[in-house]
């Protein structure tokens, strides 16, 4: 099938996503800078940040039953202007307080929406095109969210209107919406998957699927807090953390390949040493700016493959009487509670070194690589075909993976 064919139908889907993402991506780093320079300490910023990824973990558990009693364009509506209201609150003043509630209320918006636009993908695709509308949404995320950090360079009189910018950013996404066409799909409720039936399943996923959420909430979090009290200087986060995101896109497809031919086990173990060696770098070099960007670069070809390394790694190990997407879905929710706990902790071991974060990093990154080594290797006629997996994911992305079609052939 032609990519025309497949992207037309659905073009308001993506640009949806690409204007949701951009505002997304601009607003989850400019919070830490705008606090860092309100010169709120590093402890308040990790509470604050924390809970927008609380909101993220609520909202994979409670949203849907909400779309489903009114309706996805209606939903999407009222999850934007919450989203929106959100934003603008931030602008108004400033208050510890208040600033968590609207960052959990923002977390909790932004992953309904993400709910609603991929049960909508997956409401149009196939087991043809799958693959390949997962791939562009993936590209498109990417960007995006690379795009939306370049607003952190704007003139240093008018940043107080980034929150206005954001706003504006995620209304374009519902005019988008307020046209589509496409027929609503029927949202299956959140099933709880404990944690210790999960881990007995595919423990190496699941310790692999925290330690991603640590370091890609922290990276988005806290690094920008760590950079400006390092150099103080915005442009610096903004280009760093655009290369830094450049370098995960760049990644997703050769790390993919490499293993399907070597198998998840050694590529999480070289992908976490690699990880660690770049944290423990930082330590060494992160005061002078050309190696930031070069070190920034590496960290992200590293750790925003651990995530799709990790459900490869389960859909491996599964065997066919397994619920392959309520497993997806258990490992997004243990990603999320990482990247939750991730700003909580670092945002107070920033207080007692300047280091920290990176140290965590080190520690965490170290400790995974050699766990993965201790795992039980798949035989390569057992093994799945690698996926990428955007940035950032609701449940719903589970069932647009195309390794759920009994015909999707693996490796062999």
């Amino acid at each position: 099938m032609g990519l025309k064919k497949i992207v037309f139908p659905i073009s308001s889907l993506f640009f949806a996503i690409a204007f949701l993402a951009v505002g997304y991506g601009m607003i989850l780093t400019f919070v830490g800078v705008y606090l860092k320079d309100l010169e709120v300490s590093n402890t308040v910023i990790g509470i604050i940040n924390a809970s927008f990824f609380l909101g993220a973990v609520l909202s994979s558990i409670f949203s849907q039953k909400f779309i489903s009693s009114v309706g996805h364009i209606r939903s999407f509506a009222a999850f934007a202007a919450l989203m929106v209201i959100s934003f603008l609150m931030h602008s108004l003043f400033f208050n510890e307080i208040l600033w968590a509630v609207l960052r959990l209320v923002s977390g909790f918006s932004f992953y309904a929406l993400l709910i609603i636009l991929e049960s909508w993908l997956n409401e149009k695709s196939s087991e043809e095109n799958r693959g390949q509308i997962l791939a562009i949404y993936t590209i498109i995320f990417y960007l995006s969210i690379g795009i939306g950090q370049l607003f952190l360079n704007i003139d240093e009189h008018f940043k107080q209107f980034i929150f206005t910018i954001g706003s504006i950013l995620v209304l374009f996404s519902v005019i988008f919406i307020s046209f589509t066409k496409i027929k609503e799909p029927v949202l299956v409720p959140f099933e709880k998957f404990s944690f210790p039936k999960i881990f007995s399943v595919a423990p190496l996923a699941t310790v692999t699927s925290f330690i991603s959420g640590f370091v890609v909430g922290g990276f988005f979090s806290m690094i920008p807090v760590y950079i400006l009290t390092q150099s103080a200087s915005i442009e610096l986060v903004s280009k760093f953390m655009l290369i830094s995101i450049l370098g995960g896109l760049i990644s997703q497809w050769p790390v993919g390949i490499l293993s399907d031919k070597f198998g998840r086990r050694k590529l999480i173990s070289i992908v976490s040493f690699f990880s660690a060696i770049i944290s423990l770098l930082f330590i060494i070099y992160g005061n002078e700016e050309i190696y930031l960007y070069i070190l920034g670069f590496c960290l992200g070809l590293a750790i925003f493959t651990l995530y799709p390394l990790a459900v490869a790694r389960a859909n491996d190990v599964v065997d066919e009487n397994k619920d392959i997407v309520e497993i997806s879905r258990s490992l997004l929710f243990t990603y999320g509670i990482g990247s939750f706990l991730s700003p909580l902790i670092i945002g107070f071991g920033l207080s007692l070194s300047s280091n920290f974060l990176f140290i965590s990093f080190f520690i965490l990154c170290i400790i995974l690589s050699i766990y993965a080594l201790t795992q039980e290797r798949i035989k390569d006629k057992d093994l799945s075909v690698f996926v990428n997996i955007p940035l950032a994911s609701s449940p719903e992305l589970s069932k647009l993976d195309p390794r759920q079609d009994e015909d999707y052939v693996s490796k062999d």
